[in-house]
């Protein structure tokens, strides 16, 4: 393949390295020109184009990237037709993917040109999934590369997806007289979801005291009627030979494991009773918060063998998401007091619905409703504001004359709600350790409200994200830790903190402050019932 400019005339069967307009046409990037197109481009006075010529030797970008996926074997899985030199594979049932590492590896070292993308190895995916994808770099590859590529993936199966199989798990929990009963139901609530996304269920639940005879027997009495068996101990693993690994050796089981390299999830306990597992579950399995347990529950419920070895390589990755409320964290947080917060106000938006007047310019009660939010974040218990700007950036500063607020422009405001929330955490003071994200057009919120989410998210020492909600329903403002800073500057188009929180990336507390949570004043109705009025 020869890439560079082309004279029009030499250009037939050339493909377009960028999209091209000529007269009243517009040729996509990567369009293959033909007889017609060439006598097209010289009427229109086009000379020279820029293009990939390719040789008979050569595969264009998509017969390469169907090539290479057509010679893999894979399972629960399905290959989309190829496009832009691309293959998109997706899974066509909820399972666990798995991934041989090293054909992947070799076929990534055929050559630049070629790549192949999964998602990591044992990653729990629902149905339409994208799992893998080929894709051709340039607009074309030699042959004799496509076809290495094919070898190196023929006889062996690269990937699968391993479809969930419901099954019927018995639980037992042993009690102290410490346990209180209300973790004891919230234990079976959350176990209960857990085993959802396979379709499981628990069977039958026993309780016993925290000994080894009395939890035996429970292990033995409910080995029959059970796919698999999880106990729950009043008191965490702290040797070997505890109470959970000495009842089910006792049973008559095997106990394969004791501890592994997540965390959390450092103290869970594998064995096995009549070929049934048997999972001794850490603490942390009593939170609906991702842990090791969900690793070995995912590969358990799709048939996955899990052996101490397999335990064993789980280090890389194992390190998950700090738990504020762990009896002991990690890192030990810096004193609440020291804890500050920046309030970040977003006051960029058009006022699209208003259709016309901008709605932060209305009065409440007299001045306009972006000086209100202001001045509110002002009276809280934060360590400064800033405005992001955009629509009407100059009425919204003169509406801020006179207060101790710091102004962030975000000129592409038109794109959406994202470059608005960048522009602001992008002026945080760097010794804060979160940020307050306010929309301006909240007239209910008041100083009040938003020191509640500050208070809750100083008590958690700036580790978690605190939600303000009502009647249990998600709303607004937001605080986000300093933690998710990053994750705000891949944000892209009309995607807010929403994205974040919803993602899973941190704990998030919920703090009802009622219907100012949920009231914003989008349009004329909304407005005038909360006590605006617009101006021109």
């Amino acid at each position: 393949m020869k890439f560079g400019p082309v004279r029009v005339e030499e250009a037939e069967g050339a493909m377009l390295a960028h999209a091209t307009t000529a007269g009243d046409r517009r040729f996509r990037k990567a369009h293959r020109l033909t007889a017609d197109d060439i006598a097209f481009l010289k009427s229109a006075g086009v000379d020279e184009i820029v293009a990939a010529v390719l040789s008979d030797d050569d595969l264009d970008e998509d017969a390469a990237a169907a090539r290479i996926a057509g010679a893999m074997r894979f399972r629960g899985i399905e290959a989309k037709p190829a496009a832009t030199g691309r293959v998109n594979l997706h899974a066509l049932e909820a399972g666990v993917f798995t991934v041989d590492r090293s054909l992947v590896d070799r076929l990534n070292a055929v050559d630049p040109a070629i790549t192949l993308a999964t998602v990591a190895e044992f990653k729990p995916v629902v149905q339409g999934d994208m799992v893998a994808t080929v894709k051709i770099i340039p607009f074309a590859v030699e042959r004799a590369l496509a076809d290495r590529a094919a070898s190196i993936l023929a006889g062996s199966e690269i990937f699968a997806v391993h479809s969930y199989r419901p099954m019927t798990v018995g639980v037992v929990q042993t009690v102290l007289p410490s346990l209180k009963d209300s973790v004891l139901a919230k234990t079976s609530r959350v176990m209960a979801s857990r085993l959802a996304r396979s379709g499981s269920t628990i069977g039958d639940e026993l309780r016993t005291p925290h000994e080894i005879g009395p939890l035996s027997e429970a292990i033995d009495a409910l080995a029959p009627a059970s796919d698999m068996i999880f106990v729950f101990g009043a008191s965490a693993l702290c040797d070997f030979d505890d109470v959970i690994p000495a009842a089910i050796r006792r049973a008559g089981g095997e106990v394969m494991r004791a501890g592994m390299p997540v965390d959390p999830g450092n103290l869970l306990v594998l064995g096995k009773l009549g070929g049934k597992p048997v999972v001794g579950a850490p603490g942390c399995a009593r939170s609906p918060k991702e842990n090791g347990f969900d690793w070995v529950l995912d590969r358990l419920t799709t048939g996955i063998d899990v052996a101490s070895g397999d335990i064993a390589r789980m280090g890389v990755g194992g390190l998950l998401m700090e738990i504020p409320t762990r009896p002991q964290p990690r890192e030990t947080p810096a004193p609440a007091a020291e804890t500050k917060v920046h309030a970040v106000v977003l006051a960029a938006g058009c006022s699209s619905r208003m259709g016309g007047p901008n709605k932060l310019m209305a009065h409440f009660s007299g001045q306009p409703l972006i000086r209100q939010t202001a001045e509110r974040a002002l009276a809280a218990k934060v360590s400064g504001v800033t405005v992001v700007t955009g629509h009407q950036a100059a009425r919204i500063r003169e509406a801020l004359q006179g207060l101790d607020v710091g102004v962030a422009h975000n000129p592409d405001f038109v794109s959406g709600l994202a470059g608005s929330l960048k522009a602001g955490i992008a002026v945080v003071p760097e010794d804060a350790a979160g940020a307050l994200i306010m929309l301006g057009d909240m007239p209910g919120v008041s100083a009040a409200d938003l020191d509640r989410l500050l208070a809750a998210f100083r008590k958690a020492a700036g580790q978690t994200i605190v939600r303000a909600t009502h009647d249990g329903k998600r709303g607004n403002p937001v605080v986000l830790p300093r933690a998710l800073f990053g994750a705000v500057a891949q944000l892209e188009g009309d995607t807010g903190a929403r994205h974040l929180v919803e993602a899973g990336l941190m704990p998030v507390v919920d703090v009802e402050i009622g219907e100012a949570a949920a009231i914003d004043v989008d349009t004329r109705d909304a407005l005038e019932s909360a006590g605006g009025v617009l101006q021109d």
